[in-house]
Protein backbone atom coordinates (compact mmCIF):
# COMPACT_ATOMS: atom_id res chain seq x y z
CA UNK A 1 0.00 0.00 0.00
CA UNK A 2 2.83 2.39 0.87
CA UNK A 3 4.56 1.78 -2.45
CA UNK A 4 1.29 2.33 -4.31
CA UNK A 5 0.69 5.61 -2.44
CA UNK A 6 4.24 6.74 -3.21
CA UNK A 7 3.77 6.05 -6.93
CA UNK A 8 0.49 7.95 -6.90
CA UNK A 9 2.14 10.98 -5.27
CA UNK A 10 4.99 10.80 -7.77
CA UNK A 11 2.59 10.77 -10.74
CA UNK A 12 0.61 13.65 -9.25
CA UNK A 13 3.81 15.64 -8.73
CA UNK A 14 4.79 15.12 -12.39
CA UNK A 15 1.44 16.39 -13.64
CA UNK A 16 1.68 19.36 -11.30
CA UNK A 17 5.00 20.21 -12.95
CA UNK A 18 3.43 19.90 -16.40
CA UNK A 19 0.47 22.12 -15.45
CA UNK A 20 2.68 24.77 -13.83
CA UNK A 21 4.93 24.79 -16.90
CA UNK A 22 1.97 25.14 -19.27
CA UNK A 23 0.52 28.11 -17.33
CA UNK A 24 3.96 29.74 -17.27
CA UNK A 25 4.39 29.26 -21.02
CA UNK A 26 1.02 30.83 -21.83
CA UNK A 27 1.67 33.87 -19.64
CA UNK A 28 5.05 34.41 -21.29
CA UNK A 29 3.79 34.34 -24.89
CA UNK A 30 0.80 36.56 -24.24
CA UNK A 31 3.05 39.39 -23.02
CA UNK A 32 6.06 39.11 -25.35
CA UNK A 33 4.77 38.00 -28.75
CA UNK A 34 5.39 41.20 -30.81
CA UNK A 35 9.12 40.95 -30.07
CA UNK A 36 9.04 37.35 -31.29
CA UNK A 37 7.65 38.50 -34.65
CA UNK A 38 10.41 41.12 -34.96
CA UNK A 39 13.10 38.61 -34.03
CA UNK A 40 11.93 36.08 -36.65
CA UNK A 41 11.90 38.68 -39.41
CA UNK A 42 15.40 39.84 -38.53
CA UNK A 43 16.65 36.25 -38.42
CA UNK A 44 15.65 35.37 -41.98
CA UNK A 45 16.53 38.70 -43.60
CA UNK A 46 19.83 37.84 -45.23
CA UNK A 47 19.81 40.93 -47.46
CA UNK A 48 18.75 38.88 -50.48
CA UNK A 49 15.08 38.33 -49.59
CA UNK A 50 12.76 40.75 -51.39
CA UNK A 51 9.42 39.82 -49.83
CA UNK A 52 10.39 41.11 -46.38
CA UNK A 53 10.55 44.78 -45.31
CA UNK A 54 13.88 46.15 -44.11
CA UNK A 55 14.04 47.37 -40.52
CA UNK A 56 16.74 49.59 -38.99
CA UNK A 57 16.37 48.32 -35.43
CA UNK A 58 13.85 46.81 -33.01
CA UNK A 59 11.78 49.98 -32.27
CA UNK A 60 11.68 50.81 -36.00
CA UNK A 61 10.52 47.26 -36.78
CA UNK A 62 7.70 47.38 -34.22
CA UNK A 63 6.59 50.83 -35.46
CA UNK A 64 6.73 49.78 -39.13
CA UNK A 65 4.80 46.55 -38.59
CA UNK A 66 2.18 48.34 -36.48
CA UNK A 67 1.76 51.07 -39.10
CA UNK A 68 1.64 48.84 -42.21
CA UNK A 69 0.06 45.66 -40.82
CA UNK A 70 -1.65 46.75 -37.61
CA UNK A 71 -2.09 44.69 -34.46
CA UNK A 72 -2.60 41.59 -36.61
CA UNK A 73 0.97 41.94 -37.91
CA UNK A 74 2.44 42.30 -34.42
CA UNK A 75 0.55 39.19 -33.32
CA UNK A 76 1.11 37.13 -36.47
CA UNK A 77 1.48 33.47 -35.54
CA UNK A 78 0.09 34.12 -32.07
CA UNK A 79 -2.09 30.99 -31.86
CA UNK A 80 0.66 28.51 -32.79
CA UNK A 81 3.01 30.45 -30.50
CA UNK A 82 0.60 30.09 -27.57
CA UNK A 83 -0.03 26.44 -28.39
CA UNK A 84 3.66 25.70 -28.94
CA UNK A 85 4.87 27.52 -25.85
CA UNK A 86 2.18 26.11 -23.58
CA UNK A 87 2.74 22.56 -24.83
CA UNK A 88 6.54 22.98 -24.86
CA UNK A 89 6.83 24.31 -21.32
CA UNK A 90 4.32 21.80 -20.01
CA UNK A 91 6.12 18.87 -21.64
CA UNK A 92 9.55 20.28 -20.79
CA UNK A 93 8.92 20.54 -17.07
CA UNK A 94 7.19 17.15 -17.13
CA UNK A 95 10.04 15.36 -18.95
CA UNK A 96 12.68 17.29 -17.00
CA UNK A 97 11.21 16.36 -13.63
CA UNK A 98 10.82 12.71 -14.64
CA UNK A 99 14.43 12.58 -15.81
CA UNK A 100 15.64 14.16 -12.55
CA UNK A 101 13.64 11.63 -10.53
CA UNK A 102 15.10 8.79 -12.55
CA UNK A 103 18.67 10.04 -12.02
CA UNK A 104 18.13 10.75 -8.31
CA UNK A 105 18.58 7.91 -5.83
CA UNK A 106 16.48 9.65 -3.19
CA UNK A 107 14.30 12.77 -2.88
CA UNK A 108 16.83 14.39 -0.56
CA UNK A 109 19.80 13.86 -2.88
CA UNK A 110 20.94 16.89 -4.88
CA UNK A 111 21.83 16.09 -8.47
CA UNK A 112 25.25 16.96 -9.86
CA UNK A 113 25.54 19.57 -12.66
CA UNK A 114 26.18 16.72 -15.11
CA UNK A 115 22.91 14.99 -14.22
CA UNK A 116 21.02 18.29 -14.40
CA UNK A 117 22.53 18.74 -17.86
CA UNK A 118 21.54 15.22 -18.94
CA UNK A 119 17.99 15.67 -17.63
CA UNK A 120 17.54 18.99 -19.42
CA UNK A 121 19.03 17.64 -22.67
CA UNK A 122 16.70 14.65 -22.63
CA UNK A 123 13.67 16.85 -22.01
CA UNK A 124 14.70 19.25 -24.79
CA UNK A 125 15.05 16.49 -27.39
CA UNK A 126 11.63 14.99 -26.57
CA UNK A 127 9.92 18.39 -26.66
CA UNK A 128 11.51 19.27 -30.01
CA UNK A 129 10.22 16.09 -31.64
CA UNK A 130 6.71 16.81 -30.34
CA UNK A 131 6.50 20.50 -31.26
CA UNK A 132 8.55 21.17 -34.43
CA UNK A 133 5.44 21.33 -36.71
CA UNK A 134 3.92 24.02 -34.47
CA UNK A 135 7.08 26.16 -34.58
CA UNK A 136 7.30 25.74 -38.35
CA UNK A 137 3.78 27.13 -38.76
CA UNK A 138 4.50 29.96 -36.31
CA UNK A 139 7.59 31.01 -38.27
CA UNK A 140 5.75 31.01 -41.59
CA UNK A 141 2.80 32.99 -40.27
CA UNK A 142 5.17 35.56 -38.76
CA UNK A 143 6.96 35.99 -42.09
CA UNK A 144 3.79 36.74 -44.06
CA UNK A 145 3.75 40.40 -45.06
CA UNK A 146 1.77 42.55 -47.55
CA UNK A 147 4.74 42.08 -49.94
CA UNK A 148 4.08 38.34 -50.33
CA UNK A 149 3.08 37.15 -53.79
CA UNK A 150 1.93 33.66 -52.85
CA UNK A 151 -1.45 32.80 -51.30
CA UNK A 152 -1.18 33.46 -47.56
CA UNK A 153 -1.95 30.96 -44.85
CA UNK A 154 -5.23 31.73 -43.10
CA UNK A 155 -4.33 30.54 -39.63
CA UNK A 156 -2.88 27.47 -37.96
CA UNK A 157 -5.12 24.79 -39.45
CA UNK A 158 -4.98 26.20 -42.97
CA UNK A 159 -1.17 26.45 -42.77
CA UNK A 160 -0.82 22.82 -41.67
CA UNK A 161 -3.18 21.62 -44.39
CA UNK A 162 -1.50 23.70 -47.10
CA UNK A 163 2.03 22.67 -46.09
CA UNK A 164 1.09 18.96 -46.11
CA UNK A 165 -0.67 19.31 -49.49
CA UNK A 166 2.05 21.34 -51.21
CA UNK A 167 5.21 19.96 -49.58
CA UNK A 168 4.28 16.68 -47.92
CA UNK A 169 4.37 15.52 -44.30
CA UNK A 170 8.16 15.70 -44.12
CA UNK A 171 7.98 19.50 -44.51
CA UNK A 172 6.54 19.74 -40.99
CA UNK A 173 9.96 18.70 -39.70
CA UNK A 174 12.04 21.24 -41.60
CA UNK A 175 14.62 22.70 -39.25
CA UNK A 176 14.47 19.67 -36.96
CA UNK A 177 18.27 19.21 -36.89
CA UNK A 178 19.16 22.73 -35.67
CA UNK A 179 15.95 22.55 -33.62
CA UNK A 180 17.24 19.49 -31.77
CA UNK A 181 20.63 21.09 -31.19
CA UNK A 182 18.87 24.25 -30.01
CA UNK A 183 16.42 22.52 -27.66
CA UNK A 184 19.00 20.18 -26.18
CA UNK A 185 21.78 22.73 -25.72
CA UNK A 186 19.61 25.73 -24.84
CA UNK A 187 17.48 23.91 -22.30
CA UNK A 188 20.47 22.09 -20.86
CA UNK A 189 22.46 25.30 -20.39
CA UNK A 190 19.48 27.26 -19.05
CA UNK A 191 18.29 24.67 -16.55
CA UNK A 192 21.78 23.74 -15.38
CA UNK A 193 22.59 27.43 -14.81
CA UNK A 194 19.21 27.87 -13.08
CA UNK A 195 19.72 24.92 -10.74
CA UNK A 196 23.32 25.81 -9.88
CA UNK A 197 22.54 29.49 -9.25
CA UNK A 198 19.51 28.42 -7.22
CA UNK A 199 21.74 26.29 -4.98
CA UNK A 200 24.03 29.28 -4.39
CA UNK A 201 21.14 31.59 -3.44
CA UNK A 202 19.50 28.94 -1.24
CA UNK A 203 22.80 28.23 0.57
CA UNK A 204 23.35 31.94 1.21
CA UNK A 205 19.78 32.48 2.44
CA UNK A 206 19.75 29.33 4.57
CA UNK A 207 22.96 30.43 6.32
CA UNK A 208 21.61 33.92 6.91
CA UNK A 209 18.25 32.69 8.23
CA UNK A 210 19.61 29.47 9.78
CA UNK A 211 16.90 27.53 7.95
CA UNK A 212 17.25 24.03 6.53
CA UNK A 213 18.10 24.41 2.83
CA UNK A 214 15.85 21.41 2.05
CA UNK A 215 12.90 23.78 2.32
CA UNK A 216 14.13 26.14 -0.39
CA UNK A 217 10.58 26.86 -1.59
CA UNK A 218 10.13 28.81 1.66
CA UNK A 219 13.44 30.65 1.31
CA UNK A 220 13.04 31.88 -2.27
CA UNK A 221 10.72 34.70 -3.30
CA UNK A 222 9.42 35.86 -6.67
CA UNK A 223 12.29 38.31 -7.09
CA UNK A 224 14.76 35.43 -6.65
CA UNK A 225 12.98 33.41 -9.32
CA UNK A 226 13.03 36.45 -11.63
CA UNK A 227 16.80 36.88 -11.20
CA UNK A 228 17.44 33.16 -11.62
CA UNK A 229 15.26 32.94 -14.73
CA UNK A 230 16.82 36.00 -16.39
CA UNK A 231 20.44 35.06 -15.60
CA UNK A 232 20.11 31.49 -16.83
CA UNK A 233 18.31 32.67 -19.99
CA UNK A 234 21.05 35.15 -20.94
CA UNK A 235 23.69 32.42 -20.69
CA UNK A 236 21.62 30.06 -22.83
CA UNK A 237 20.79 32.65 -25.52
CA UNK A 238 24.36 33.86 -26.01
CA UNK A 239 25.66 30.32 -26.47
CA UNK A 240 22.90 28.84 -28.65
CA UNK A 241 21.46 31.71 -30.72
CA UNK A 242 22.99 30.66 -34.09
CA UNK A 243 20.84 27.51 -34.02
CA UNK A 244 17.74 29.71 -33.91
CA UNK A 245 18.83 31.62 -37.02
CA UNK A 246 19.60 28.41 -38.92
CA UNK A 247 16.24 26.89 -37.98
CA UNK A 248 14.25 30.01 -38.93
CA UNK A 249 15.94 30.21 -42.34
CA UNK A 250 15.23 26.55 -43.06
CA UNK A 251 11.57 26.94 -42.09
CA UNK A 252 10.82 29.70 -44.61
CA UNK A 253 8.15 29.00 -47.19
CA UNK A 254 9.52 27.80 -50.56
CA UNK A 255 9.19 30.02 -53.62
CA UNK A 256 6.05 29.85 -55.78
CA UNK A 257 7.95 27.29 -57.89
CA UNK A 258 8.40 25.12 -54.81
CA UNK A 259 12.15 25.76 -54.51
CA UNK A 260 13.40 26.16 -50.90
CA UNK A 261 15.77 29.03 -50.21
CA UNK A 262 18.12 26.75 -48.26
CA UNK A 263 18.55 23.03 -48.79
CA UNK A 264 19.84 21.99 -45.35
CA UNK A 265 21.60 23.28 -42.22
CA UNK A 266 25.07 23.15 -43.79
CA UNK A 267 23.81 25.19 -46.77
CA UNK A 268 22.53 27.85 -44.34
CA UNK A 269 25.88 27.95 -42.54
CA UNK A 270 27.90 28.29 -45.77
CA UNK A 271 25.67 30.96 -47.30
CA UNK A 272 25.47 32.96 -44.07
CA UNK A 273 29.25 32.96 -43.58
CA UNK A 274 29.79 33.83 -47.23
CA UNK A 275 27.42 36.79 -47.47
CA UNK A 276 27.06 38.03 -43.88
CA UNK A 277 29.92 36.70 -41.81
CA UNK A 278 29.63 35.56 -38.21
CA UNK A 279 27.33 38.48 -37.34
CA UNK A 280 24.70 36.91 -39.61
CA UNK A 281 24.21 34.18 -37.00
CA UNK A 282 23.24 36.82 -34.43
CA UNK A 283 20.65 38.75 -36.43
CA UNK A 284 17.65 39.54 -34.27
CA UNK A 285 19.45 38.88 -31.00
CA UNK A 286 18.40 42.26 -29.54
CA UNK A 287 14.62 41.64 -29.77
CA UNK A 288 15.35 38.05 -28.74
CA UNK A 289 17.01 39.22 -25.51
CA UNK A 290 14.31 41.85 -24.93
CA UNK A 291 11.66 39.17 -25.34
CA UNK A 292 13.21 36.16 -23.66
CA UNK A 293 15.09 37.55 -20.67
CA UNK A 294 12.03 39.15 -19.03
CA UNK A 295 9.94 36.27 -20.42
CA UNK A 296 12.15 33.78 -18.59
CA UNK A 297 11.64 35.74 -15.39
CA UNK A 298 7.87 35.69 -15.89
CA UNK A 299 7.94 31.99 -16.74
CA UNK A 300 9.85 30.93 -13.65
CA UNK A 301 7.92 33.26 -11.32
CA UNK A 302 4.64 31.80 -12.58
CA UNK A 303 5.96 28.22 -12.64
CA UNK A 304 7.43 28.26 -9.12
CA UNK A 305 4.43 30.02 -7.60
CA UNK A 306 1.87 27.76 -9.32
CA UNK A 307 3.93 24.81 -8.07
CA UNK A 308 3.89 26.21 -4.51
CA UNK A 309 0.12 26.68 -4.72
CA UNK A 310 -0.38 23.10 -5.94
CA UNK A 311 1.89 21.79 -3.16
CA UNK A 312 -0.08 23.70 -0.53
CA UNK A 313 -3.35 22.37 -1.94
CA UNK A 314 -2.00 18.82 -1.88
CA UNK A 315 -0.83 19.15 1.74
CA UNK A 316 -4.29 20.27 2.83
CA UNK A 317 -5.93 17.18 1.33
Amino acid sequence: MLASHSKSNSAQWQWENAFAGAVAGFATVAVMHPLDVVRTRFQVNDGRVFNLPTYKNTPHAIFTIARSEGLRGLYAGFYPAVLGSTVSWGLYFFFYDRAKQRHSKSKEEKLSPGLHLASAAEAGALVCLCTNPIWLVKTRLQLQTPLHQTRPYFGLYDALRTIIREEGWSALYKGIVPGLFLQVSHGAIQFTAYEELRKVIVDIKSKDSKTNSQFDDKLLKSVDYAILGASSKIAAILLTYPFQVIRARLQQRPSSEGIPRYMDSWHVVKETVRFEGVKGFYKGITPNLLKNVPAASITFIVYENVLKLLKMTRRKE
